[in-house]
């Protein structure tokens, strides 16, 4: 049987050939609310405090043993249930729109807030200046415990509030190495006359710093000074060093309270800015004719996204990419998303050649529009099967009105789709495909497109500056992921 001809339209970015979108059905229904906690209530003997310690641990919610991972640390300073909660919920609904990656939280438990947090002795205050002794504690067996008997890769946030916030920058000031952040909600700047600001004043301009942040938020209005977090604000713009990455933000109509929840949000996001799930662009490869420039397009938010078109790292001194990127010929695109932490940047390359584009074939009389044809295989395959002596199970034609259900199975089969497409004038044509692993494209017989991505890279695109005519195509498509669903 003849193949049969599907008409396209074109042109680049303004009608798209797209020959298959999946629909992930699990993200496509409201589900039930199961969030597994992986919370430990854990100990030590201080030998520096000469008391047993207690903290509660909390793994990321998939965490598995057997996967060797290793996560960032975020140590809650008054840890008790409002704020670890707080910060915990916090975290996952930050960590599930992208902006950070799954963190172990280890609840620093306190005995007495008003001696563990204080850097000096006052009177008024009984027992107060044992920071200095509760910062060792934490420095030299809190996290070395923690490193030992959890899977932390050694990079650690620290989060305080009020006391426990000026605790924060107090060991920001005099232990700059043990944590990469520092996230200071409403801290209690005034203590001892403003004692921690003047830290900053003195020590800043040396601290050996390494791509550190500090993100301190206050209330707006009296609230600023009567903290003096704008004492501690304007020694920053004074005399933080290029390594300290730092900000402080004011919020109106908040109470020393409620600021935890904004502030949290806020500081979390910062300490991971230019963190980003996907860094994706169309076209991702192809072929470019000099002289006839594609602009390629960026998918999401470009802060922070760096580009090369030599092929080398991008780095940020490179040209940071707009939403639409023209190149002009053949070469290699990298763009590189740079976040606070280099462990978590984004690369992705993407290759234009300028190889001879495939030839139209003649017209033939016995084709007809409507549909393509296809053939069904069953099997269990990692790879696309050699299909040579095989028999299909069944034929058909896919058009508009063919149903993946009608299929006998829901996966664990290969599709083969042959037909031709008519380019109804010169110009660029984009190809995208959404498939599972193993399925590929070919136009004319040559493979443009073998997906291999996932659910964070789903879609894949070619480029081709085609003449008027007619070419072949074939879609090879191995479906094994029952939760993936093949559209047209």
């Amino acid at each position: 049987m003849p193949s049969l001809m599907g008409t396209m339209k074109q042109k680049l970015f303004l009608t798209l050939l797209i020959f298959f979108a999946t629909a992930i059905s699990l993200r496509a229904q409201d589900t039930v609310l199961r969030s597994p906690v992986h919370g430990k209530l854990d100990s030590l003997h201080s030998a520096v405090l000469n008391q047993e310690r207690l903290f509660q641990v909390f793994l990321p919610y998939d965490y598995k043993q057997e996967d060797n991972k290793k996560y960032d640390v975020l140590y809650v300073l008054d840890g008790d249930n409002w704020n670890t909660g707080l910060v915990a919920q916090t975290q996952r609904f930050v960590q599930d729109q992208g902006f950070m990656p799954q963190t172990i939280i280890v609840s620093v438990m306190g005995i007495d807030r008003n001696v563990e947090l204080t850097p000096t002795h006052l009177d008024a205050w009984k027992g107060s200046g044992g920071a200095p002794r509760f910062l060792a504690f934490i420095k030299n067996e809190l996290i070395p415990y923690i490193n030992q008997h959890y899977p932390s890769n050694g990079d650690n946030t620290l989060w305080g509030h009020s006391l426990s916030a000026m605790f924060a920058v107090y060991a920001l000031l005099n232990e700059p190495a043990v944590f990469k952040s520092f996230i200071a909600v409403d801290p209690s700047i005034w203590w001892d006359n403003s004692l921690v600001a003047k830290m900053a004043a003195a020590k800043l301009k040396s601290l050996p710093l390494a791509n550190t942040t500090l993100y301190v938020a206050g209330r707006a209005g009296e609230a600023m000074n009567g903290m003096k977090i704008d004492t501690l604000e304007t020694l920053l713009k004074q005399y933080a060093p290029a390594s300290l990455k730092w900000k402080v933000q004011s919020y109106d109509k908040e109470t020393h309270s409620s600021l935890r929840f904004k502030g949290t949000y806020d500081g979390l996001k910062y300490t991971y800015e230019g963190l980003t799930p996907t860094l994706l662009f169309h076209p991702m490869n192809g072929i470019v004719q000099k002289g006839q420039p594609v602009n390629l397009y960026i998918d999401g938010d470009t802060t922070g996204v760096h580009y090369t078109l030599d092929g080398s790292m991008p780095t940020a001194g490179s040209p940071q990419v707009a939403q639409q990127q023209a190149i002009n010929g053949p070469g290699t695109v990298t763009y590189r998303a740079i976040s606070n932490r280099p462990r978590y940047d984004k690369v992705n390359t993407g290759t234009f050649t300028a190889e001879q584009p495939p030839i139209p074939v003649k017209s033939n009389a016995k084709w007809q529009s409507g549909g393509f044809n296809y053939a069904y295989y069953e099997g269990d395959w990692s790879a696309w099967p050699d299909l040579k002596k095989m028999k299909p199970i069944k034929t058909g034609i896919f058009g508009k009105n063919f149903n993946l259900d009608s299929l006998p199975r829901k996966s664990h089969f290969a599709l083969a789709i042959d037909g031709m497409f008519e380019a109804n004038e010169d110009g660029y044509y984009i190809f995208f495909l959404n498939a599972d692993k193993g399925s590929r494209l070919l136009i004319a017989g040559k493979p443009l497109i073998e997906w291999g991505g996932d659910y964070t890279k789903p879609t894949y695109s070619y480029i081709l500056p085609l003449k008027k005519g007619f070419y072949p195509f074939r879609i090879e498509y191995l479906h094994q992921q029952q939760d993936f669903k093949l559209e047209k």
